[in-house]
């Protein structure tokens, strides 16, 4: 069956508009600066480069009020459908976060919670309400909870995670950092999170590796006997373990993780 007329006009220009960031049949125009941008994000990569440090800004997605088609250039309220041509300025459309995209493949939905547009599809996801963020069914009753882990800097580039556009890992320990940035760690041998030094793999392996290499290396006699106070970065525990140079094993939870710290303080 043929589409309707109206169908055909809603559909005029799909995916042939838009930004590297989306896919998109109309222009926002910034209520902080009253420039237009196709998204917000172009809005901030251009103000990030003004020349006067007090000029930069961000645009809040919120406050959004006008937006200008890029089929026949009509400026109007935010809304789906061109008042003036018709077409359709974004197959996906969220009134909340006045955020337009042709591209639904991506799954876009709205989480209340968030405040702001996922993509993924919604019954992918979960939302942490301690954590303050959506996250993968998989990882439902398999992370540790951090009180607004998302709402932060990454630890490696310090782009903000909560809206980024760049994939999100969660760690053991439940701090989280860009995927890409993740995977860098791990290529320069980094198996602690930038955060709190905890390990992010299972490192069993690697500290029984440190058993045997320990064992094979006896130290010279003025440091056999010698003891220190460690701080375990894994569990947290503190302990007085004999000094060796390749590293001090925790004792309650055997990692190489470890510290030295001063003694305790006698009462």
């Amino acid at each position: 069956m043929e589409k309707s007329s109206a169908n055909v006009r809603h559909d005029f220009g799909k995916m042939g508009y838009g930004c590297k960031h989306y896919e998109r049949r109309c222009r926002i125009r910034a209520p902080c600066c009253n420039e237009v941008f196709w998204c917000r994000h172009c809005h901030n990569e251009a103000a990030s480069m003004l020349r006067n440090v007090e000029d930069r800004h961000e645009l809040n997605r919120h406050e959004v009020e006008q937006v200008l088609c890029a089929v026949c250039d009509t400026e109007q309220p935010v809304g789906r459908v061109c008042t003036n041509c018709g077409v359709n300025m974004g197959e996906y459309f969220c009134e909340i976060c006045k955020f337009y995209d042709d591209d639904i493949k991506k799954e876009q939905f709205h989480c209340d919670n968030c405040g702001i547009c996922r993509v993924g599809g919604r019954e992918n996801f979960f939302h942490c309400k301690k954590c303050g963020s959506c996250y993968s069914n998989g990882l439902q009753a398999n992370h540790s909870c951090v009180e607004n882990s998302m709402r932060h800097q990454c630890p490696i580039c310090f782009e903000y995670l909560f809206d980024s556009l760049n994939a999100t890992t969660v760690m053991k320990c439940g701090h989280t950092m860009h995927s890409d940035c993740y995977q860098e760690m791990m290529k320069r041998d980094n198996y602690c999170c930038p955060i709190c030094s905890k390990s992010v793999l299972d490192m069993s392996r690697v500290w029984q590796r440190m058993d045997e290499e320990i064992e094979a290396m006896i130290m010279p006699e003025d440091y056999r006997h010698k003891k220190v106070w460690i701080l375990c970065n894994d569990c947290n525990d503190t302990t007085e373990v004999y000094f060796h140079i390749l590293g001090q094993k925790c004792g309650h939870c055997s990692s190489y993780n470890t510290r030295t710290i001063a003694p305790p303080a006698l009462p």
